[in-house]
């Protein structure tokens, strides 16, 4: 992984790193047996940063560039230490080389389900999961608060923690969201950057920053799923009666053309026949749909209200016409309900705006 250039004699001269490995975020340069070189060459490459330890002590942090190890490069390591020979002695210290690129393509997920109060489905439950980046922005912090003596540090070793705080604030923004869930998937991206933006000041105290967060979806229970399924598949299925009399068509069909099914295939022929039949002895003609039943009355909608950072509601549109005579609900009320894009100003809305215009006649004899 690091590439040792010795010269002459005992002493390193040419201090370096190049990483191969791709998950590898601090490195110690290995000075077991030999001593810096004064006057020795430090070189740092873009996406990297190096942290000089001296006595245990962080004596300066090098960005990329090309450094040589003197007194006059190094004037917080001159402070800390009283150098009887005019710092022309080797000198042993400790170099720490940190990777400041991204670390790409992290995963996160909820390892259990996340409970909400959803204004279609009432209580319910949901996973999610996606992907992120890391990458450090102050290595000298990095090193103190997570690193600290280990000589070889990787992804791996704070990865954990990392989706740990993620799904800790992902669990809080979504609860507190009012985002019914059929509607989550088209706000994914602002809840993300919600995210990363409550994330960001517990993650800078490690000296660290999330540069991307994406959450690529949010589940709902399995069986929650197949109740939404079952429906979706009623509502293509359309006529019932029609649906019904072509499956027994089909089925008869299949039993018929089965021929090691013997007096099994032939009873269930003759059984659909009889069933088909007396379908087709009823009035009309053979699929024509039974009488539709009545619509079921539209389903009323119900709003919420945000005053002061607090919601409330659900009200009916009779209750917010009340809430509007009595000075509850104002034009400059923000309300929201199912369907509509964000939070928008009652007045607004075409459906709440007449409640501010409608007046009462006036009085007799006026």
């Amino acid at each position: 992984m690091g590439i040792f250039d010795f010269l002459t004699g005992e002493f390193i001269d040419v201090i370096h790193w190049t990483d191969d490995s791709r998950d590898t975020m601090v490195w110690r340069f290995e000075r077991e047996g030999h001593e810096i070189k004064y006057g020795a060459k430090l070189t740092v490459r873009e996406g990297q940063a190096a942290v000089f330890v001296h006595e245990g002590q962080i004596a300066d942090v090098f960005t990329p560039g090309l450094y040589m190890l003197e007194t006059n490069n190094m004037p917080v390591l001159t402070t800390l230490q009283h150098w009887d020979h005019g710092f022309k002695s080797p000198f042993k210290s400790e170099i720490y080389f940190v990777n400041t690129t991204r670390f790409n393509d992290l995963k996160w997920g909820t390892k259990n389900p996340i409970m909400l109060r959803d204004p279609e489905f009432g209580p319910t439950r949901i996973r999610a999961f996606g992907t992120y980046s890391v990458r450090v922005s102050d290595p000298a912090k990095f090193l103190t608060e997570i690193v600290g003596t280990d000589g070889e540090f990787t992804m791996d070793e704070i990865s954990f923690q990392i989706r740990n705080i993620i799904t800790q604030e992902f669990s809080r923004v979504i609860a507190a969201s009012g985002i019914p869930v059929l509607d989550m998937a088209a706000n994914t991206a602002d809840l993300g950057k919600l995210v990363g933006t409550r994330i960001a000041p517990t993650i800078e105290a490690y000296g660290i920053t999330l540069p991307e967060l994406y959450i690529e979806n949010i589940s709902l229970p399995p069986a929650v799923e197949a109740a939404l399924d079952k429906r979706t598949s009623m509502g293509l299925a359309g006529d019932l009666g029609r649906f019904t009399q072509y499956s027994a068509a089909e089925a008869m069909t299949t039993a018929a053309s089965n021929p090691a099914g013997g007096g099994m295939a032939a009873g269930m022929g003759a059984g659909m026949g009889l069933a088909v039949g007396a379908q087709m002895a009823q009035p009309g003609p053979w699929g024509a749909a039974p009488a539709a039943p009545p619509a079921p009355p539209p389903v009323e909608k119900v709003w919420h209200l945000a005053q002061d950072g607090k919601t409330s509601g659900p009200f009916s549109r009779a209750s917010l016409g009340r809430m509007a005579t009595d000075g509850g609900l104002t034009r400059d009320t923000y309300v929201w309900t199912a369907g509509q894009d964000g939070w928008k100003r009652a007045e607004d809305v075409a459906e709440l705006a007449q409640l501010f215009t409608i007046l009462p006649p006036p009085p007799p004899g006026a």
